[in-house]
């Protein structure tokens, strides 16, 4: 089961690119863990400097913007 994790402090962007990933699991019938970090020092830590951010299984694939749906379906069904 993959992990993905989304980066950032929960403004509009960040509710879009949860989004994004949770349209994408429905219409693959992919099973993952999804988890939204928040807090700024667990996403400096993480390597973020700009949100929101996408990781899949700790290894962070998008960074200060909103994946769109097709690159998310290449990176979590890939």
């Amino acid at each position: 089961m993959k992990t993905i994790t989304v980066y950032g402090p929960g403004c509009m962007k960040c509710q879009k690119a949860e989004a994004n990933v949770r349209q994408i699991l429905a219409e693959t019938g992919i099973e993952a863990n999804i988890e939204h970090v928040t807090d700024m020092q667990a996403i400096v830590a993480a390597g973020v400097m700009s949100t929101p951010a996408v990781a899949v299984d700790g290894v962070v694939k998008f960074k200060g913007r909103v994946p769109n749906l097709d690159e998310l379906r290449q990176v979590i069904a890939g």
